[in-house]
């Protein structure tokens, strides 16, 4: 199993910026694809941004310029640097992290992110 814990997200004006963490911990070998989903209320869940274990990314259309993933494979962590944020980029956050040998994805609590306008 793989636990994941998410920090960082809170209350912030529009315009502002928000660093997300995830920390992963258990059985962390062979994870593949690190990642962040979003869900605003109302909405379905999205993929905003993942990273593989070799650095490569990808990212929504809405978040492309003002979002970064990144990842420190040492500290088995990854981040989500938040600027330019918008009243619609309000949603709970989820960290995940995916074994592609054997297609298990793993999912944090959660972290609620805010932005008032």
């Amino acid at each position: 199993q793989v636990q994941l814990v998410e920090s960082g997200g809170g209350l912030v004006q529009a315009g502002g910026s928000l660093r997300l963490s995830c920390a992963a911990s258990g059985i962390i070998s062979r994870i593949n694809t690190m990642g962040w989903y979003r869900q605003a209320p109302g909405k379905q869940l999205e993929l905003v941004a993942d990273i593989t274990s070799g650095g490569s990314t990808n990212y929504i259309t809405s978040v492309k310029d003002r979002f970064t993933i990144s990842r420190d494979n040492a500290k088995n962590t990854v981040y989500l640097e938040m600027n330019s944020l918008k009243p619609e980029d309000t949603a709970v956050y989820y960290c995940t992290a995916y074994k592609s040998y054997s297609s298990s994805r793993y999912w944090g609590q959660g972290i609620q992110v805010t932005v008032n306008s």
